[in-house]
């Protein structure tokens, strides 16, 4: 499983909660500074770019490369061969492969918490810069979705302005309109992917 899609669904979760009140509707500005569909989606997916990139250099200085590629492969190999004991359905193997996964729990809880105490770090910064800079930049929505994105049912973590948003006619204006912290969102981990591989800072957990 890719590490890193948590963390992001974690900070897009914090980004979209009021810990300030400071607001009633999502991220955003009625008049923003920043005008335009086109330059807006650059301007935010370059936010997230950017820092992507901050966030794995914090990270490549702070955690062990080191360490965490040699829990990676070990664990996989476990994995290996603990799936290939259990095709076999020989009961030897299986056991021996069994005996081995409170360590390699212990492993992946520990690489676990190697790469949670540099968001620990940076998401209180991010949440400053959601909060007080990119909501006087951007309009409520940035971009527009061919589809609906709400995939998760509920309210409490839409992407896209429902045709109910639409009508009440407050922050939305377009159906499928994406709203400012979920083209964000959407932009870090299209390019997290990349950003992590070329500062070699995966974070698997296998």
């Amino acid at each position: 499983m890719e590490f890193n899609f948590i963390l992001n669904f974690i900070d897009a979760v914090f980004l979209q909660m009021d810990f300030f009140g400071m607001r009633e509707g999502p991220l955003g500005s009625d008049d923003p500074m920043i005008k335009g569909a086109i330059l807006s989606m650059l301007a935010v997916a370059g936010f997230g770019i950017a820092l992507n990139v901050i966030n794995s250099g914090i990270r490549k200085k702070m955690v062990d490369q080191v360490k965490q590629r040699r829990i990676t492969k070990e664990v996989r190999a476990w994995q290996k061969e603990r799936m290939a004991a259990f095709r076999s359905k020989d009961q030897a193997r299986i056991a021996n492969a069994n005996k081995k996964s409170a360590y390699m729990n212990k492993m992946n809880m520990e690489m676990m918490q190697m790469n949670i105490r540099p968001m620990m770090i940076t998401i209180i910064p991010l949440m400053l810069i959601f909060y007080f800079v990119l909501p006087q930049l951007f309009s409520y929505t940035v971009a527009l979705s061919p589809i609906p994105l709400n995939v998760i049912p509920g309210d409490w973590f839409e992407l896209t302005c429902t045709a109910i948003k639409v009508e009440e006619g407050a922050y939305c204006q377009d159906e499928n309109a994406l709203y400012l912290w979920a083209w964000y969102f959407l932009s870090s981990i299209a390019f997290s992917g990349l950003i992590m591989k070329l500062t070699k800072t995966q974070m698997d957990l296998g």
